[in-house]
């Protein structure tokens, strides 16, 4: 357990350095945005793309595995709608606090764990699932908020497929497979390049996470966001691990699809609560306290499987 701890609790305690400089003055508004789009757009995708080009797909994909990764993100979706209507939520509520049950960050903190966890092996598989992962959690998050709009628009699919289609670790998931199944080398100055590039990504990232927090909105939001936190950190983690057992997996062909699937909600489940008529205020909530007990729930899984 003290190894796990010694490789999880750094990368908290990045986060927490990134809490304590947006609290100083040292991250503002002006730099975090910014800087979130330099690592959303160029240093993670640059890192999943090494990660897989230089992986043999074959060898690394496992169907059963990316079956007991991606179901339970369906069935956490279903424990949100359910617990939602038991609480008695209202639409906006209903669907920004499914979307924080299911909705997970899988490329800044689950590939971040994966990394400093699992090695290079482990986060070449990590990466393959991330981007089936990322698809099927946009997916559902959109039709989601969609359900529970109170003035819904007319749907245009169009609008709803091109942010999925176009998310920057799906597309660097897909040229690395080209690559891998291919068998084409990476250039030289390229792979220098993107190598330079992707040594900024998580530590970036995981700063970025840390400023992002927002204690004010925490308070608020407690019981909801400690609920939908105990779905995804506690409940859709168990569904993975039961479905693995059923399929026959071994914890280590598995542990790369659940340290994705035992991540923290999305920060990306604010941008959008807050454009498709959802609760900001509570995905905010949701957002940092699952953030911040990730690290126990990080540590006490990982610590129960290994």
């Amino acid at each position: 357990m003290s190894s796990i701890a010694g490789a999880i609790a750094p990368i908290f305690m990045v986060i927490i350095l990134g809490v304590v400089l947006r609290r100083v003055g040292f991250l503002p508004d002006n730099f975090v945005r910014p800087a979130n789009n330099l690592v959303y757009w160029v240093g993670i995708p640059a890192m999943i793309f090494l990660a897989v080009a230089h992986t043999s797909f074959s060898a690394a994909f496992n169907p059963l595995v990316a079956l007991a990764t991606l179901l339970p993100v369906v069935i956490a979706m279903g424990m949100g709608l359910l617990a939602a209507k038991l609480m008695r939520l209202s639409a906006p509520e209903t669907g920004t606090f499914t979307q924080s049950s299911f909705h997970g960050n899988v490329g800044y903190v689950g590939l971040a764990v994966a990394f400093y966890f699992l090695g290079d092996k482990g986060f070449a598989q990590a990466s393959i699932l991330a981007g089936f992962l990322i698809l099927i959690q946009n997916f559902l998050a959109v039709e989601v908020l969609t359900a529970f709009q109170e003035h819904k628009p007319g749907r245009k699919w169009s609008n709803l497929i091109r942010p999925i289609a176009l998310h920057p670790a799906i597309l660097a998931t897909l040229a690395g497979m080209i690559f891998s199944l291919s068998g084409i080398r990476v250039p030289e100055i390229l792979e220098r390049w993107l190598s330079i590039v992707k040594g900024m990504a998580l530590p970036m990232a995981l700063l970025i996470i840390g400023a992002s927090l927002s204690p004010t909105r925490m308070k608020r939001g407690l019981r909801l966001a400690l609920t939908s936190g105990c779905i995804k950190l506690i409940l859709e983690p168990a569904a993975g691990l039961g479905l693995a057992t059923l399929l026959g997996l071994a914890i280590d062909q598995y542990l790369p699809g659940f340290v994705t699937i035992a991540t923290p909600t999305a920060t990306f489940t604010y941008v959008m609560a807050v454009g498709m008529s959802g609760d900001p205020d509570q995905a905010s909530a949701a957002i940092s306290i699952s953030t911040l007990l990730s690290g126990v729930t990080y540590t006490l899984w990982l610590g129960l499987l290994t």
